[in-house]
């Protein structure tokens, strides 16, 4: 697997370098999809260890590229990077061979995979019929089958709720309803022993088995901090589905807010530590993934709303004063004297709708965002 993961790095690997010599202005264009599958079967008639992987692999890395460079001139997506060994490992299959799987138990199904054979894996949930499936080796060493099957919405409960999330850095995740919801991070041992590893990673030489070990002891940790995090976007992103019929989140451009502030050699950025350990935090609590999953599972019932000022604003009498919120922890209104949790009241605006402007004006404005209702299936 390992191989065919190779195989499919090469491939995209080289059909970026051909897309990157392109420039506008040149009289031919770069080769898409179908001049490009023309040269694989040369390439692969020429060496035998390409020759030895699934021409459909190869074939499907090119569409896979062929795709995010669509993408990119849409504006939808980033622009094609390098894959690398160790990083970027897996493949994809489509077409009847996705669809060669067995179940053999409760817990176990196995597949079989094109140039190397039955492979079993572990059943996290029912076995679908899907069109492609994906496996995928991360840097901790694990292999995973995903399968391309999208569920279906989960159903409004038909309350007429509305509640608003408002996603910070020490709070993950504060409610209008006055619950805060914190995602699971390393434990203080385990944080230790990250820091030791990182001291040995210093230390070890490049190239060697040592460096290899520390690695993936590393890696392991850090896998075991993101399989923490997603599970609790999941259970949050479902409870939020099941229990409100709108859900209003601030519309934040989290890619801009993640910037690096280290800035150029002519103009070094100021504050770059600090920004940086912003920017570590805002992605450990998953902003941005716990949205795109509640885009997901509860289809046209998530908003958006401008963010600013909601931190600002008191949200019982509507006054702007940013030096109410006394610290992170409490916002103390300087008009009317309400005191709450300065994250709840930044909620409260955001499921009220609530924008402000400059000058103090406050009022539900009408500028919510509303995704679009995806089209499902009876």
């Amino acid at each position: 697997m390992l191989e065919q993961c190779a195989h499919a790095r090469f491939v995209w690997n080289l059909a970026l370098e051909q897309w990157l010599m392109w420039r506008s202005g040149r009289r031919s264009s770069a080769p898409r999809f179908v001049e490009q599958a023309r040269q694989l079967t040369d390439a692969r008639a020429d060496n035998d260890w390409l020759r030895a992987g699934s021409q459909m692999v190869q074939q499907q890395a090119l569409r896979d590229f062929d795709q995010a460079v669509t993408g990119f001139f849409a504006r939808t997506h980033r622009r094609p990077t390098w894959r690398k060994a160790g990083q970027h490992e897996g493949f994809r299959v489509v077409g009847p061979q996705a669809s060669r799987t067995e179940k053999l138990s409760r817990k176990w199904g196995r597949i079989l995979v094109p140039k190397v054979g039955w492979i079993k894996f572990r059943l996290s949930r029912p076995l679908p019929e899907a069109q492609s499936y994906r496996i995928a080796r991360d840097t901790a060493g694990r292999w995973h089958i995903a399968f391309a099957m999208a569920p279906d919405p989960i159903p409004a409960p038909g309350n007429g709720e509305v509640v608003g999330v408002d996603r910070g850095v020490t709070v993950s995740a504060a409610l209008s309803t006055g619950e805060l919801l914190y995602c699971p991070r390393l434990k203080p041992g385990e944080k230790t022993r990250l820091l030791r590893l990182q001291h040995r990673l210093a230390r070890a030489q490049h190239g060697s088995n040592r460096r290899a070990k520390i690695k993936a002891a590393f890696a392991t940790l850090k896998a075991r901090e993101t399989d923490r995090r997603k599970n609790w976007v999941e259970l949050t992103s479902t409870g939020l589905a099941r229990r409100f019929d709108v859900i209003r989140v601030e519309d934040l451009k989290i890619r801009s807010m993640t910037r690096s502030a280290k800035g150029t050699v002519a103009t070094p950025g100021k504050n770059v530590r600090q920004k940086a350990g912003l920017n570590r935090g805002i992605l450990a609590n998953g902003w941005g993934r716990l949205v795109e999953r509640l885009e997901q599972k509860a289809a046209g019932r998530v908003e958006k709303v401008p963010a600013a000022y909601t931190s600002q604003t008191c949200s019982r009498c509507g006054t702007m004063d940013k030096k109410a919120r006394e610290s992170q922890a409490v916002f103390r209104c300087r008009s009317c004297g309400y005191t709450v949790n300065a994250d709840v009241n930044a909620a409260v605006n955001i499921a009220a709708g609530r924008a402000v402007t400059a000058r103090g004006a406050d009022g539900v404005q009408s500028a919510v965002k509303r995704e679009p209702q995806l089209a499902t299936s009876a």
